[in-house]
């Protein structure tokens, strides 16, 4: 079973306007509201490429009944921890004319010691076989390291792990072997201090995360594609042409194609090809992609081997 983790899921209002004008009155012309959150993201698209997931989370207040309303049209299996707080709602703003996307994210629930204690008790049946994702910012009272314990924790009862993070956070997960990272270029560069010129740079460095610990390696480079390091090889896929639309879950949607494909094949280039294609296809579309859009970007992406 896979489990994704979000530990600070939101209502995601979205708007779109023509143009933004700080200031002054400013009306859309379309808006919805969304189940929002890394984990949550994760969790759809694998169910749109028919992989079970339960979704894990705080979730609490009025504003919480109604994140699990919205989430119930996409038929998850959840099971979600109570809390007292409300969920958060963020705002995302595009403005078209300007091509600009605005986003103003609330701060969520303040998690209690017994809210943190009920909701680890979830993980203690998790065990070989399992794969937990975990991903997207942590609410109030939560440690920093949150995330990181429960890697360890899983970790000793034989479960993979994937946390979705960049910077001394991801650093610190890689003794512990998870099964895959996925910064972008740009991240990828930070970590050591760098600036690329070249994808066999790129490859280089992301052979640099493999020898501390991670078993995979994909670089997400927008336009330029992506790529797949792994201790012997490295393979790249183009970027499909399309339009993007949202670039909001793009990243999750690629780790999600990737992690659950792995788990049903242990084929890392398959599991790279669909996950190339479950990114480009939620970038492509207005919410997170359709079964529909993945397999139609499928068809246009190709990897090449390159070392």
């Amino acid at each position: 079973m896979i489990y994704t983790i979000t530990a600070n899921p939101s209502i995601d209002y979205v708007l779109q306007l023509k143009d933004l004008t700080t200031g002054k009155v400013n009306r859309t012309t379309s808006d919805v509201k969304l189940p929002g959150g890394k984990g949550i993201n994760v969790s759809r698209i694998l169910k749109e490429l028919n992989i079970d997931s339960t979704a894990l989370g705080f979730v609490g207040g009025s504003t919480g009944e109604m994140f699990k309303s919205l989430l119930s049209q996409h038929e998850l299996k959840t099971d979600f921890t109570n809390v007292h707080e409300d969920t958060r709602i963020n705002v995302k703003i595009n403005a078209i004319e300007q091509d600009e996307e605005t986003e103003i994210n609330g701060t969520g629930p303040a998690i209690s010691n017994e809210e943190k204690t009920s909701f680890l008790k979830q993980l203690e049946s998790v065990g070989t076989g399992d794969v937990v994702i975990m991903s997207g910012s942590l609410p109030k009272k939560l440690p920093d390291t949150f995330y990181l314990d429960i890697a360890k924790m899983i970790q000793e009862n034989g479960a993979d792990f994937v946390i979705d993070t960049t910077g001394q956070a991801l650093l610190d997960t890689l003794p512990l072997h998870p099964l895959v990272v996925k910064p972008n270029h740009h991240e990828l560069a930070e970590l050591f201090n760098t600036t690329f010129n070249s994808d066999q740079e790129i490859i280089d460095h992301a052979r640099k995360l493999l020898d501390k610990g991670a078993k995979h390696v994909l670089v997400s480079m927008a336009g330029d594609g992506a790529l797949l390091v792994t201790k012997d090889h490295a393979y790249k896929a183009n970027a499909p042409k399309g339009v993007v639309i949202n670039s909001v879950g793009a990243g999750d949607s690629m780790i999600a194609g990737f992690a659950g494909t792995f788990m049903k094949n242990n084929d890392p280039i398959e599991s790279f090809h669909i996950g190339a294609a479950c990114g480009s296809a939620t970038a492509f579309s207005q919410d997170i992609a359709v079964k529909e859009k993945i397999d139609e970007v499928y068809k246009a992406i190709s990897i090449s081997e390159l070392s």
